[in-house]
């Protein structure tokens, strides 16, 4: 990042409470060795830690049980151009632990699209990072049209 280029980098608390206000997400993992991004709903728990919640036979729980992973959410207001953007990466395990999977089923995300047999998939949060964009499109001091 350059200075004074319209950014301001968030700290990890900061990214946290705003990636709790999002709906909506994208994990990255890799398929067949190229990467691979998929809209999911999250929720977060007490640590950090994303949540997601998926078909137990679906390929999204198969690609990232014990692999690395992004996570990415975000917002925009175009109209002031203005937003945020936070990436957690970190390792993505399916939730077996029975009292595990009992807890995140009385506070873990509901599926928007549910199936018959669910998993929770967790990313630990090895890494938080996010930036803001708080100076929208300006040039010189003067604001520029999109």
């Amino acid at each position: 990042m350059y200075p004074n280029d319209g950014f301001r980098e968030l700290g990890r608390h900061e990214c946290l409470r705003l990636l709790a206000t999002a709906p909506i997400g994208r994990i990255v993992h890799t398929r067949q060795a190229l990467p691979a991004v998929v809209p999911v709903n999250f929720g977060l728990d007490n640590d950090g830690a994303v949540l997601l919640r998926t078909s137990a036979g679906s390929e999204l729980a198969r690609a990232v049980d014990g692999a690395v992973v992004a996570f990415e959410a975000d917002a925009v207001d175009a109209e002031v151009h203005s937003g945020w953007s936070v990436v957690v990466t970190g390792r993505a395990e399916i939730v077996t632990d029975p009292a595990g999977v009992a807890r995140l089923e009385r506070i873990g995300p509901h599926s928007w699209a549910p199936s018959p047999e669910e998993v929770f998939v967790c990313i630990e949060p090895e890494l938080v990072t996010g930036r803001e964009l708080v100076g929208g499109r300006t040039m010189y001091g003067l604001h520029l049209s999109a």
